[in-house]
C-alpha cells in the first residue's frame, strides 16, 4: 500500500538544462523539489540505497516526524519515491525508495551543479 500526502503544493519541473536555455543562469533551472535541503538528505541517502525505512531516516536527518512525512509526501507527489506501509511481524514499518523517475531527477540535478562548479575559476 502506498501512503498518499497532501504535500507543500510544489510542482515537479525540473526544467531545461543550460545549454537548453541560454542566456540563463544554469540554478535557475535546478529542480527545486531534489534542492530544498531536507529533500536533498533524503534523496542522496535513497540514492544510495535500495530502500529505507521511516526511523533510519528520520534518525540519520535529524528531522521530526512530521517534518520527515511533510517532505516525503512532496518527493512522493512528484513520483520520486514510493513509500510502502508494511508489517515486520505485528510491527508496522513505512519503506521509502527512490523511483526511476527519482534516480533520474538527482543525475539531472548532480549534472547541473556539476557544470556550474566546472565553470567557476579556481
Amino acid at each position: 500500500m502506498t501512503r498518499n500526502g497532501n504535500g507543500s503544493g510544489e510542482e515537479h519541473n525540473p526544467g531545461p538544462t543550460s545549454t537548453e536555455a541560454p542566456g540563463r543562469h544554469p540554478l535557475a533551472d535546478l529542480d527545486r523539489i531534489v534542492h530544498s535541503p531536507a529533500r536533498l538528505m533524503i534523496v542522496t541517502t535513497l540514492y544510495t540505497l535500495e530502500s529505507a525505512d521511516f526511523i533510519f531516516l528520520m534518525n540519520l536527518t535529524d528531522l521530526t516526524w512530521g517534518n520527515l512525512s511533510s517532505h516525503l509526501s512532496v518527493l512522493e507527489e512528484a513520483g520520486y519515491v514510493e513509500i510502502e506501509k508494511t508489517f515486520v511481524g505485528k510491527r508496522a514499518t513505512t519503506m521509502i525508495s527512490l523511483t526511476r523517475s527519482g534516480r533520474e531527477a538527482f543525475r539531472h540535478y548532480r549534472e547541473q551543479l556539476q557544470e556550474v562548479f566546472d565553470q567557476l575559476p579556481e
